[in-house]
């Protein structure tokens, strides 16, 4: 199946380019920035935004915070999106991705009640955008989780696939006349491994090998929901397109001659990257197999009666195949591998 690709990256292709003697990007390659509604908005607590996730663990442990700062104010962009619009147009970027807060719109995670001042933000914004012809990319999950819907426990409750369905039909009716392009979720391996997984990222459930799958099944489960909706309802009017965003750390081995770690590179890179983007893009669907494998494997030396990775039905793996279209990459950096294998 065809696809494209977004990747987001840094100075990394810059200086990649500037060694290869090449002075300018091809024709047609576009330029635009990123933030996350909890990096830059700020204004946590008022015009009818609830708590989320990382407000309640800044919050209530601050000392997961390197410096024990929060989000409370961060840069203001709620009350000066006018001035950071000015600045990307004077910066002349084609796109701008930025997401929704859920806790924002919904302040109880559920369509029962929609915050008209968190609708007349993000209309006020697109407008602001569009004023600049700036494109906008809007993600709909970067990783702020509204705390009601934490508290019912999150994307480890199978109910979240609901929940996230409602929250993308509303955004999709409210805004997609404005929006050509969705992220339903970004980084789902850091949501589901440092969030359910481990105490990284809010909302710190430390419960490796079990929450981080519980996520995964719920998380997918809740995009192919969201990228269906918008493809047999939305699509045919608003002619926009949906996606999802994977974080790409990749491995290789340190000697390519090391039969070992070539194996534990292509592990690894399929727990990091395939865990999220085998279900999507590939002709099969599903968990990748070195994945299934090995989680089944500990779980049996565990003395477990089942994998701790619970595979989907052919229904999930049908209904999940090809929900993207297009792939979007974040990438950071790349690790060498020189042994030592870790458990799954």
């Amino acid at each position: 199946m065809p696809h494209s690709v977004l990747i987001g990256f840094a100075v990394l292709v810059i200086c990649h380019t500037s060694q290869a003697g090449y002075t300018k990007f091809p024709d047609g390659f576009t330029f635009g920035v990123a933030t996350a509604a909890h990096q830059i908005e700020g204004a946590w607590n008022v015009s009818g935004k609830s708590e989320n996730v990382w407000d309640r663990l800044s919050h209530t442990r601050p000392e997961m915070i390197a410096d024990g700062t929060n989000g409370d104010i961060a840069c203001d962009s709620y009350n000066r999106y006018r001035e950071d619009v000015e600045e990307l147009a004077y910066m002349g970027v084609d796109f701008y991705r930025f997401s929704f807060s859920w806790a924002r719109i919904l302040p109880s995670g559920r369509v029962d009640f929609v915050n008209p001042d968190g609708i007349r933000y993000y209309h006020d914004l697109l407008d602001a955008l569009a004023e600049k012809n700036i494109e906008p990319l809007v993600t709909l999950f970067h990783w702020d989780l509204p705390q009601t819907l934490q508290d019912l426990g999150g994307w480890a409750n199978p109910k979240m696939v609901d929940y996230f369905r409602d929250y993308a039909d509303l955004c999709f009716k409210e805004f997609g006349g404005k929006i050509k392009s969705w992220i339903a979720f970004n980084e789902p391996y850091e949501i589901c491994e440092d969030a359910y997984g481990d105490e990284k990222k809010a909302p710190a459930i430390d419960s490796h090998g079990v929450g981080n799958y519980l996520c995964s099944d719920t998380l997918l489960k809740a995009h192919a929901e969201a990228y269906h909706l918008y493809n047999e309802t939305y699509r045919p009017t608003q002619n926009g397109r949906i996606m999802i965003s994977i974080n790409s750390i990749w491995y290789e081995p340190s000697d390519t001659n090391n039969a070992e770690q070539v194996t534990l590179a292509e592990v690894a890179n399929q727990f990091k990257f395939g865990w999220f983007a085998h279900p999507i893009f590939t002709e099969e669907g599903g968990y990748p197999s070195v994945m299934v494998e090995n989680v089944a494997q500990q779980s049996a030396a565990e003395g477990l009666p089942k994998s701790r990775l619970e595979q989907f039905d052919q229904y999930w793996i049908d209904r999940i195949k090809g929900t993207s279209d297009f792939l979007g990459i974040n990438h950071y950096t790349t690790h060498l591998i020189t042994g030592a294998r870790c458990g799954p």
